[in-house]
């Protein structure tokens, strides 16, 4: 920690005052905390207008979609003048986390649409879904419905926390890898989390706590799955416990880890800098994922 002159003579003082760990708190995690609390706010202003599912829009021709209004911008429309030019892709499904909704995506959803994403669907699953395995059924009906719809043969998903392991369990074990090209996952405890104990009582915190069953599937041999995988994890992240646990590591799977540096568990599906990384990531033709699988991830922010 970087402690100006003025501070050193009331260094001691707070070493023996705090706990250790506080007394040694950076300006980062200090300006980190400070953005999840500011992000939280936000948050919950939203929260009642992703409580609802999305309509769903008949497809429409590839030559209409540049004109194309995106339901969650602002009613003026501001932002579709900023709309880029992109190659034809794939539907993308946004998977929301633990006791959340589909109004955490509203900036990303933004700027995928904003560099060209014209199909983007944001799925909701009930809040007292208690079962992985479940949910993963649920939400390969759901991509089912969306390729019959779009005429697609595959999706790309991006899943914050809990979301992104529903996901990589449907990819990975429910046959989705002949559906999902790729998986984007942010902060999602795919080796399982130790934070709060005492939420042990719910079934579903159960599954993602270190040596669940659920968990132990995944590590299974996946030895002809197809999907690539692109886990994004924060240094700051104070929902993974370690925090490592957030990557993806598996001798079978096409994964890069990619390592976010100053910003913590709610900034992930809205900073923008995380934004540029999963549209690089879902951008990326299979030579240059595989490259990237070796590289050891990135500092994005």
């Amino acid at each position: 920690m970087k402690v100006t002159r003025a501070l050193l003579p009331l260094l001691p003082l707070c070493q023996r005052l705090l706990p250790i760990r506080l007394a040694g708190l950076s300006l980062t995690l200090l300006k980190a905390t400070a953005l999840e609390i500011a992000i939280l706010a936000g948050h919950l202003v939203l929260y009642p207008s992703g409580i609802a599912s999305e309509r769903r829009r008949p497809p429409v021709p590839a030559q209409s979609l540049a004109d194309l209004p995106d339901p969650d911008l602002d009613a003026g429309g501001t932002a579709d003048a900023a709309r880029l030019p992109t190659a034809d892709k794939p539907p993308v499904v946004l998977l929301h986390g633990f006791i959340d909704n589909r109004s955490v995506f509203v900036l990303l959803r933004r700027s995928l649409a904003q560099h060209g994403r014209q199909q983007i669907e944001s799925l909701n699953y009930s809040p007292l879904t208690c079962d992985i395995r479940t949910a993963a059924e649920l939400l390969g009906r759901h991509i089912e419905e969306i390729c019959e719809r779009t005429g697609r043969q595959e999706v790309d998903i991006v899943g914050h926390s809990l979301g992104g392991l529903i996901a990589r369990y449907y990819v990975q074990r429910l046959g989705g890898d002949v559906r999902v090209r790729t998986l984007v996952t942010l902060g999602t405890p795919h080796a399982g989390t130790r934070v709060v104990p005492l939420m042990n009582a719910h079934p579903i915190v159960r599954q993602m706590r270190p040596g669940s069953g659920v968990l132990e599937e995944l590590r299974e041999p996946a030895p002809h799955c197809r999907t690539r995988f692109v886990s994004f994890w924060s240094d700051l992240d104070q929902l993974m416990v370690p925090l490592e646990t957030a990557c993806i590591q598996h001798p079978d799977l096409l994964a890069q880890n990619v390592r976010v540096s100053g910003i913590g568990h709610l900034a992930l599906p809205v900073h923008p800098a995380v934004a540029a990384g999963i549209r690089q990531a879902l951008d990326a033709e299979e030579e240059t994922a595989r490259a990237a699988a070796h590289t050891g991830g990135l500092t994005v922010a």
